[in-house]
């Protein structure tokens, strides 16, 4: 489509302002039949105040304020009775929209003619949630780590994350990396955002080079249902430390305690001893970290059975479309044939 690339070119940051009165939120959910608000501020006069809302695969649709006459004028077909216009202070506009429908939802942008050119700028990006939704819930996005294999860090020198989200709700998110004590934004992957029923999924990972194996990372997640509003940081460990972890997995055990050790602890733990040196256990954690090792052990068959299912996925969607094709040009045979 062409007209929405149009759209694009304009956006761009000049005199004109939008800001949302629900603050820097990525989006805002509503329920069916409740009210939203958003706010446009101006920097300069200026008798019209133009408003689109943008669906994905549609075109832009367009209404209008006549600030001069206080008058609402719809271009999209909508009833007059819909919306509501506040005028505030410093030249702002709030915009409200009420008795909300799925079909509201969408990108709303603030715009105004400057200088022969239309500036835009996006106020909104709403969800009216389906009645089957139920907000009050725990909508945040639900994570689950898989951890490099061991296979690519010898092969490769490098080692990749992979954070999955899910059951999430609304499906605006966005993933980013950083390394735990840093600010800098690094370069990742992203899949798609995927809808399961009626919630979403989606999944990102980070590819860690040679030189930052001994750095922790972590995956950042804005989502609005975020607990609290505050983005979820998911903590992996550094690379060295995956292998480190392996390795002690593959060793032979000593059966914690040989004979002729000795060891002494709190809540009657064993203490794993080499050379038959004496260990004092005192926080309630073993030394030899069985339980922890086999959860690292699960955590990589995990992350092997993922991207296995990922590659029969891909090969079956590719024998589906290769089916489709030979018995679509059979018919189209046949058809030729009969006329």
């Amino acid at each position: 489509m062409r007209f929405p690339g149009v759209l694009l070119v304009f956006l761009v940051p000049v005199t004109q302002v939008s800001s949302n009165v629900e603050g820097d939120k990525m989006s805002v959910t509503r329920a069916p039949g409740t009210a939203v608000s958003f706010t446009c501020a101006l920097t300069q006069n200026t008798n019209y105040i133009h408003v689109y809302t943008k669906k994905e695969g549609t075109a832009p649709r367009l209404f209008y304020y006549d600030i001069y006459y206080s008058k609402f004028t719809l271009e999209s077909g909508d009833s007059p009775e819909k919306y509501r216009v506040y005028a505030g202070t410093s030249k702002s506009y709030t915009f409200t929209m009420l008795y909300l429908e799925e079909r509201d939802s969408g990108t709303y942008y603030c715009a105004l003619w400057i200088n022969w050119k239309k500036i835009f700028e996006k106020a909104l990006e709403l969800i009216v949630a389906p009645y089957d939704i139920n907000l009050a819930s725990d909508l945040s996005p639900k994570p689950t780590v898989f951890l490099p294999s061991i296979a690519e860090i010898k092969l490769h020198n490098a080692g990749t994350y992979l954070c999955l989200l899910e059951n999430f709700f609304p499906n605006v998110i966005k993933v980013y990396w950083k390394e735990k004590n840093g600010n800098k934004v690094l370069e990742s992957q992203q899949g798609n955002t995927m809808r399961t029923t009626n919630t979403y999924m989606k999944f990102s990972w980070l590819t860690v080079s040679k030189t930052a194996m001994d750095k922790e990372h972590k995956c950042v997640v804005k989502h609005e249902k975020n607990r609290g509003g505050v983005d979820q940081e998911i903590i992996f460990p550094s690379v060295n430390e995956v292998v480190t972890s392996v390795v002690t997995t593959t060793e032979p055990p000593n059966d914690c305690l040989n004979d002729g050790s000795k060891a002494t602890g709190i809540d009657s733990e064993k203490a794993c001893k080499k050379d038959h040196s004496e260990v004092t256990v005192t926080d309630s954690k073993k030394v030899c970290q069985k339980d922890e090792s086999n959860s690292l052990q699960l955590q990589l068959e995990n992350t092997s059975a993922y991207y296995t299912y990922l590659l029969l996925l891909l090969k079956s969607t590719l024998y589906f479309a290769t089916v489709l094709s030979c018995l679509f040009r059979r018919t189209v045979c046949s058809s030729g044939k009969t006329s």
